[in-house]
């Protein structure tokens, strides 16, 4: 594949992300949260063995950046989701 179809379709990716994520309802954000977490702790294996397996440099710091990136989506999902569960546990209320 050339460079400008590569481009074409993460440009296409990213619109059909955002519009999807945008129609997901509030109450079905926790459960895709947990289930991308997981996807993305998948990602951070493959990241490791990408990055240890190559003798060649570049190959390695693509690895390394893979990793990095893949435990900031971790990160945030589990961060995102802890906010999402906030809004569903009861505020305790003190009486007087």
């Amino acid at each position: 594949m050339n460079l400008v179809m590569l481009i074409t379709v993460f440009v296409l990716a990213i619109f059909v992300g955002v519009e999807i994520i945008t129609k997901v309802p509030p109450t079905l954000h926790t459960p895709l949260m947990s289930g991308s977490n997981a996807i993305s702790g998948i990602t951070i294996i493959g990241a490791l063995l990408v990055a240890g397996a190559v003798s060649n440099p570049a190959r390695t710091i693509l690895g390394v950046i893979a990793v990095i990136m893949a435990m900031i989506n971790v990160v945030g999902g589990f961060m995102v989701t802890d906010r999402m569960l906030q809004m569903f546990r009861k505020k305790d209320v003190k009486e007087a």
